[in-house]
């Protein structure tokens, strides 16, 4: 699916894999993947975030032997970074989903399967065995339907493949506008297919996007009432879609999307399992801060009541060392996973989690932390606003 580089490389950081994978893919696949929301102010925000916190090392302290493993929700991770949900991944190159699969798991880590993936659920399950029971099986990333009964049915496909949990998305009643989608929108090539949900699909093309194209509201209500059944639900509330997913199956529920401390205040008293604090990769609503700047709010909100969840912009393991100090419990990769699929399949995405672990590592001895538990606020500063020097966190 992308084109041949004869040179054989061997990147050294995320960043050259993402240059990698910027040559070899179709550049309507890269732009895809790439781009965001209106101006993409929220995708730079994300990026540039981490610049904004310094770190400030402890010395004299043995880090010779440094544990990068923790536990979220009762599974052991061997690094603190699992790979989250992302569409069409057979688009990037090798087997897709199933290749991210078998990298997070080599690496002792975990991904969540996309609604929109182009390998059937039950096929990356299967291409997942003999995990010890210690670690964690793989979650399903949920959009609600219109149609109950399509919604029941992925639900149901998914308990009976194994899958652990469910990662509802929350922040896409409607598709941000993608001005590049609108323009150039992206349509699956013949031979490969939304295998998990192929009502929502129309001619390789998601029945999501339609209502991206729509020119005016007239157009926007006939795509709605055309495709209604097959759209996301945007009626969705606190009070009825947690004790539905409850009274409907046994796995955990995430709720991804979270932005606020008055929705975490709502995510602990609906009881759901965990949250991931994500704006979408930037792809949603433009002008949200970077996931970075509200983590604090977050975790401070949640206190420790339930697993907090990461993403928004990683591509450093000192970025995943900033996070986890700022009180994640777990953190997400998902562009950075694409850019190892397409620079070597599986093996890439084994060497994008690879460069991580090592750079986080080295952060940390650096830090003088030698396993996650220790690594706190008081570890980050910021410039001072006024006058000269470090403020604490």
């Amino acid at each position: 699916m992308h084109k041949t580089d004869e040179k054989t490389v061997d990147p050294i950081t995320v960043a050259e894999v993402k240059e990698i994978a910027r040559k070899r893919l179709d550049p309507g696949v890269w732009d895809y993947y790439i781009t965001g929301a209106d101006e993409e102010y929220s995708i730079r925000r994300n990026e540039n975030a981490y610049r904004e916190l310094l770190l400030r090392p402890r010395v004299l302290r043995d880090v010779t032997h440094i544990d990068t493993s923790t536990t979220v929700l009762g599974k052991r991770y061997d690094i603190p970074i699992a790979i989250a949900p992302s569409a069409y991944q057979k688009l990037a190159g090798g087997n897709g989903e199933s290749d991210i699969a078998r990298a997070a798991y080599a690496l002792g880590t975990n991904f969540t399967l996309s609604s929109n993936a182009t390998t059937a659920l039950e096929d990356v399950a299967k291409a997942l065995t003999n995990r010890d029971q210690q670690y964690a099986r793989p979650w399903f990333q949920l959009y609600f339907l219109n149609s109950r009964d399509m919604t029941l049915e992925l639900i149901r496909r998914a308990e009976k493949a194994g899958y652990e949990a469910l990662v509802l998305t929350v922040d896409t009643p409607i598709l941000g506008n993608r001005l590049h989608e609108r323009k150039k929108p992206l349509k699956l090539p013949p031979g490969l297919k939304m295998d998990n949900a192929k009502a929502r699909s129309a001619g390789g093309v998601s029945k999501a996007a339609l209502l991206l194209h729509a020119r005016s509201a007239a157009d926007y209500e006939r795509v709605l009432r055309e495709h209604y059944d097959t759209l996301v639900n945007a009626s969705l509330t606190w009070d009825e879609v947690i004790p539905w997913l409850r009274s409907h199956t046994k796995m955990k529920i995430i709720l991804k999307g979270i932005l606020s401390k008055e929705d975490a205040h709502r995510a602990v008293e609906a009881k759901v399992d965990a949250i991931i604090v994500s704006n979408h990769g930037g792809r949603q609503l433009d002008g949200v801060p970077s996931t970075l700047e509200v983590l604090p709010e977050i975790t401070d909100a949640v206190n420790g009541k339930l697993p907090v969840i990461f993403d928004g912009g990683i591509s450093r393991g000192s970025d995943v060392f900033k996070a986890l100090a700022l009180g994640a419990d777990l953190c997400l990769i998902g562009r950075s996973a694409l850019w190892g699929l397409a620079w070597d399949g599986q093996k890439g995405v084994e060497g994008v989690l690879n460069i991580l672990e090592r750079e986080l590592s080295r952060t940390m001895a650096l830090m003088g932390v030698n396993n996650l538990k220790d690594i706190s606020r008081s570890m980050l500063g910021r410039a001072k606003t006024t006058g000269f020097g470090i403020a604490k966190l």
